[in-house]
């Protein structure tokens, strides 16, 4: 059975003239809102595109007039407690005590420790236990890469941001080709906790990087189908197309919204949209997987047409990535010359974070969730399976906005990092797959988390 989804009319960016909550745009900057002149606004953290087998993170930075990342000495973007309240996380009580998130990366950040202790004090909560190790579970630690560093500063402040009682496994790779940054996917995902530091094992892998789809991708997939842990990985910052390994059945993809929040972290301006840099299609290479292909018209958030997928659609899930409504970082490294707080977005940013969910859902949970499993010859999913069952409850749809456009960025450097897109855009008489649609759609997925509903329902999920 196909994919379901609505089809719409292609949805204009937003561009209300509004101020972002806290998140402070430098004066005389454009972003894609609109709500500044045009100019400069985010670049790629790690350029591309990206050689042949291997990967690029996705995350994006705030950028000066003449092109340079913006850093400041006090945190600029959104806060922990903004987050916390857009999407529910303040009605929890969990913590992911007792869990470990697991963060992959390429090349070292020799300050993540510290930064992370930074990031924590200056919102006022404790930071959470770091462990660092190399890509075999040593200390014999890569070289330092500065955009990859900043990328490692954006997932485990922010993975602890959502799940301050976890424990954060760093596993940095030696660098950032497929072979490395999967060898520390095994040893991220084969970490078995500590029960003399009151660790427990991994429940959550996140990665936040990918490349353009290969064809013998599928071969690859085995690395994502350990028992009781869910993979997240961010779907791209380039528009419409697919990327490694988002597309694989057995991960959990993480594309990307503009949340507009005032400085409490009530949403304004009409509401969260898609970002038109989400990566999303369908894949040309991964086939279907059955919890795609059994939704629905169940709930009437998917009712309407259908749109015939002839492989794995991407992205899952979303989350705030727009870097106009980034989130504030730390990095004492240095990116580019400059260190201190950024501005970063991207779909990097949701899924240490989308991880740190599951986490939370996992506190407590025995066995813990696996973020799909297989029954037969079936592929199921927990997170689809909610949707299927009380889509309203546990997220938030996103109907309005596309990722049609290739361009993320007025400023330079924004040649899409991950080389050749791969995937596909589809086309259904004259709409296309980079609209979004009530319900399931290839720009946002499901939609963005109603944490307090979902987390909770996650934790009872079978």
């Amino acid at each position: 059975m196909a994919l379901v989804v609505v089809l719409a009319s292609c949805s204009q960016p937003n561009t209300s003239s509004s101020t972002l909550g806290a998140l402070n745009v430098p004066v005389g900057h454009g972003n894609p809102l609109g709500i500044r002149p045009a100019g400069p606004a985010n670049a790629p953290v790690c350029p591309g595109p990206a050689a042949a087998g291997s990967a690029l993170c996705s995350s994006r930075v705030i950028v000066n007039k003449k092109g340079a990342p913006e850093a400041s000495t006090t945190p600029q973007g959104y806060s922990p407690q903004q987050i916390r309240t857009a999407y529910g996380f303040s009605g929890l009580t969990a913590t992911g005590s007792g869990t470990t998130i697991a963060i992959v990366d390429a090349y070292d950040d020799p300050n993540a420790e510290a930064d992370l202790a930074t990031f924590a004090s200056t919102y006022g909560f404790p930071a959470c236990d770091l462990t660092k190790v190399d890509q075999n579970g040593g200390t014999h630690y890569p070289r330092t890469d500065q955009g990859w560093t900043l990328e490692i500063s954006l997932d485990v402040q922010w993975a602890c941001a959502v799940a301050p009682g976890a424990h954060i496994l760093l596993v940095e790779a030696k660098n950032s080709s497929f072979s490395n940054l999967l060898t520390a996917v095994a040893t991220a995902a084969g970490y078995g906790g500590d029960s003399v530091a009151g660790y427990g094992p991994t429940v959550a892998v996140s990665m936040s990087w990918g490349g353009s789809e290969f064809s013998s991708e599928g071969s690859y997939d085995a690395a994502f189908q350990t028992s009781g842990v869910t993979f997240t990985a961010s779907s791209g910052d380039s528009g419409t197309g697919v990327i490694y390994p988002a597309a694989s059945p057995y991960v959990v993809g993480v594309g990307g919204t503009t949340l507009p929040l005032d400085s409490s972290g009530n949403v304004i301006n009409g509401g969260e949209t898609a970002w038109n840099g989400s990566g999303g299609g369908i894949s040309v290479y991964e086939p279907e997987p059955t919890y795609q292909g059994s939704m629905t018209n169940a709930d009437s958030a998917d009712a309407g047409g259908s749109l015939p997928a002839s492989g794995r659609g991407v992205p899952d899930v979303a989350y705030d990535a727009d870097p106009s409504t980034g989130f504030a970082v730390y990095d004492s490294t240095g990116y580019q010359g400059v260190s201190g707080w950024f501005v970063v977005g991207g779909t990097s940013a949701g899924s240490p974070q989308w991880a740190a969910l599951f986490a939370l859902a996992d506190q407590g949970r025995s066995p813990s969730l696996s973020g799909t499993f297989t029954s037969g010859s079936d592929v199921l999913s927990p997170t689809y399976s909610l949707a299927v069952s009380d889509y309203g409850a546990n997220f938030t749809d996103i109907a309005s906005g596309d990722n049609c456009s290739s361009s993320t960025s007025s400023g330079p450097g924004n040649g899409h990092g991950h080389g050749s897109k791969g995937g596909s855009s589809g086309t259904s008489g004259s709409t296309t797959v980079c609209q979004t649609t009530a319900g399931y759609d290839f720009v946002t997925g499901l939609g963005s988390p109603l944490a307090a509903s979902l987390v909770t329902a996650l934790a009872k999920a079978q």
